[in-house]
């Protein structure tokens, strides 16, 4: 089968792709160019987002559709363009007021969200048997578990100096925060390189292959 040259679109890619990757060179205008571009366009699609699935939906259509009966949509929406006071630097303090109201409200709706979606089973997490009844392996996992939980907390307890009893768990929870830190940051450069093979996969699949073929002959 004969491979047809690729379409605007993937020589977009393409190209944005290369210019990110020539960075790996030395900073350049061209990777500069392409940090921009990539930077306006995710804001612009998340200004399109916000609105789309939360201002027309909850303040644009109610208003327009019942605007008497939807009166207290104008108080949050006098909140959010108070924000952008602070751009006007004579009237900069009216935007606190509105700081004030989000974070008082995100801390209160949040707060039991927070308490039973993430705090509670933690700490259920942590409650194991220490019993032989599965076996050698699992109690040894519990015990791991159970010490690493407690270590890491006498670490963090910060009302007394980590000296006499509480030194040596003070310093073995140090550990487990290194082991788990780690993990994470393993996890996370797994991740980068699954985007990286995915791109690269897209440079040759999608883009070098087709136009060589296309130039050469070849499927």
């Amino acid at each position: 089968m004969e491979l047809q040259l690729p379409g605007f679109g993937e020589w977009l890619a393409a190209f944005f792709t290369i210019a990110i990757f020539s960075f790996l060179y030395r900073d350049n205008i061209i990777y500069r160019l392409a940090e921009s571009v990539f930077a306006g366009v995710s804001f612009g699609y998340y200004v399109g987002l916000a609105k789309i699935n939360t201002l027309d939906p909850n303040l644009f259509q109610p208003l327009r559709t019942d605007f008497l009966g939807n009166l207290d949509l104008l108080i949050p929406f006098a909140l959010g363009v108070m924000l952008y006071t602070r751009y006007v630097p004579k009237i900069a303090w009216i935007s606190r007021w509105s700081l004030a109201v989000y974070i008082g409200y995100y801390i209160g709706v949040t707060l039991l969200q927070k308490l039973h979606g993430e705090v509670l089973p933690q700490a259920k997490g942590t409650m194991l048997p220490l019993t032989l009844q599965d076996g050698v392996g699992p109690l040894i996992g519990n015990l791991v578990i159970i010490i690493g939980v407690l270590t890491v907390l006498i670490y963090f307890f910060f009302s007394s100096p980590h000296k006499g009893p509480l030194k040596a768990p003070a310093r073995i929870g140090i550990y487990f925060l290194m082991l788990s830190f780690g993990a994470s940051f393993g996890y996370t450069v797994m991740g980068r390189i699954s985007l990286l093979i995915g791109r690269m996969t897209f440079l040759v699949d999608e883009w070098a292959r087709p136009v060589v073929g296309a130039i050469f002959g070849g499927s």
